[in-house]
């Protein structure tokens, strides 16, 4: 028996893309192909199998019980396909594209990704900064650094830290006021990405459990390194972490009020497919990751003795 008939690719990846959708329109967006192209492959892969695979109901599709059994399977297929075509386009100088949350991108990773390519001269690093979290079925990214609680489901997963946040503010702005004696003093001057479930958490911490932030809704930021701009600028006070703006404390452009820091469970994970693990250039930046971050901790998280 030919290969191509005992495995129809074409009608296997319509069919992981309409049991993936629940809707033949929808897969066939995805793939350029016509409804009817979509319709004719799941018809030839069903009668390949002897077995129905979908319910078309009014208004819906239905997985039936042999597809829900085969999808985890001609996904992970498909992945695994996907990386054996990477790696036969692979030159002898590798690229390695990262996707990574904004702020962990411009204030921590463009800052030190010097040191992992003089490590790894023949590795070439695009890093573009990601918002909505990476789906490495549709991206060519080869890892992701995103913020969660995490771990994911079917993706490899590395903590690399949960860093200590505290609020920060220019001098200038804190002087304006003449001092900030309390935690509550804060809600004098405007809170920058009040939203922010940080904010409550560490107003908690400090023993005010509903403070009225309903007022601050004039920067309404949601990534840090916007809200730190804003902070630096002196429009507010910001809630921000210690590892990504240890030098501005230093050097005095912020300071932070308040000798009192707090974790959550949000953390800065790695994460890949789990078919990545072993690839070369993967493995090198997990492991001068994990070391680079947790050395960069050690200078930059205050003393636990510092928290109230």
């Amino acid at each position: 028996m030919k290969l191509s008939r005992k495995f129809p690719l074409n009608a296997l990846r319509v069919f992981e893309a309409v049991a993936r959708h629940g809707s033949f329109s929808r897969a066939a967006d995805e793939l350029g192909m016509t409804q009817t192209a979509v319709s004719y492959q799941v018809k030839l892969l069903e009668d390949n199998l002897s077995e129905q695979l979908f319910l078309r109901q009014p208004r819906q599709i239905v997985n039936t019980e042999t597809a829900e059994r085969m999808l985890p399977h001609v996904t992970k297929a498909f992945e695994l396909l996907n990386e054996a075509m990477l790696s036969a386009r692979q030159a002898s100088s590798e690229t390695l594209e990262i996707h990574s949350s904004p702020t962990f991108a411009s204030h921590w990773l463009a800052r030190n990704l010097g040191s992992f390519q003089l490590d790894y001269p023949a590795i070439a690093v695009r890093l573009l900064r990601a918002i909505k979290i990476t789906d490495f079925n549709r991206n060519p990214a080869d890892i992701s650094i995103r913020w969660g609680v995490g771990p994911w489901p079917d993706l490899e997963c590395h903590l690399l830290g949960r860093f200590s946040f505290t609020p920060m503010l220019s001098p200038a702005l804190a002087d304006s006021i003449g001092s900030l004696p309390r935690p509550e003093d804060l809600l004098r001057l405007p809170i920058i990405g009040a939203q922010q479930s940080s904010w409550l958490n560490w107003f908690a911490s400090v023993g005010i459990t509903e403070p009225d932030l309903s007022s601050h809704t004039r920067h309404n930021y949601v990534e840090q390194d916007m809200c730190s701009n804003a902070a630096l600028a002196g429009q507010g006070v910001a809630i921000l972490n210690h590892i990504y703006y240890a030098e501005e404390l230093a050097a005095g452009r912020l300071i932070a009020p308040f000798n009192h820091h707090f974790n959550d469970k949000i953390g800065i994970w790695l994460v890949y497919p789990e078919s990545r693990r072993n690839t070369p250039k993967v493995k090198a930046f997990r492991e001068w990751i994990l070391a680079a971050v947790s050395s960069d901790m050690k200078r930059t998280e205050p003393s636990p003795d510092t928290s109230a």
